[in-house]
């Protein structure tokens, strides 16, 4: 008798509004929202592994903070999905809950993963 193993792979839809990167190519002009667009996702992939190490670390004296941050950058860029887990982490962090925090802290992880891969194009998924 052999025994069947079932791996689960988890996969994140990542949600996006196109609205606020279309706005910024009509108010900026091409080159200069390209500038902003890449200055705040390299932003949040460092802020990102910034708050990686330091949860590693167990040091998340203001990962609260870092996670607000985290969640305004990508409201400005549309990113639905970044936005509202990294909100999520923050808010069971904040009420003290370590296994809401962990589970949501490796949903946040998954979705950073999704939406700052260098093949992904913010234009592509809009909801």
């Amino acid at each position: 008798m052999t025994a069947e193993i079932c791996v689960l792979r988890l996969w994140e839809r990542v949600r996006q509004d196109a609205g606020p990167v279309q706005a910024m190519y009509q108010d900026m002009g091409t080159g200069a929202a390209d500038q902003v667009i890449a200055r705040v996702l390299g932003e949040l992939a460092l802020t990102t592994a910034h708050m990686a190490a330091r949860v590693v670390a167990h040091d998340l004296g203001d990962l609260a903070r870092q996670l607000r941050r985290v969640e305004r950058m990508a409201e400005q860029l549309g990113l639905v999905s970044f936005a509202s887990v990294a909100g999520d982490a923050r808010q069971m962090l904040a009420r003290g809950d370590a296994t809401a925090f962990a589970a949501i802290w490796a949903r946040l992880l998954r979705v950073a993963e999704r939406t700052l891969a260098p093949d992904h194009d913010l234009m592509d998924q809009s909801v």
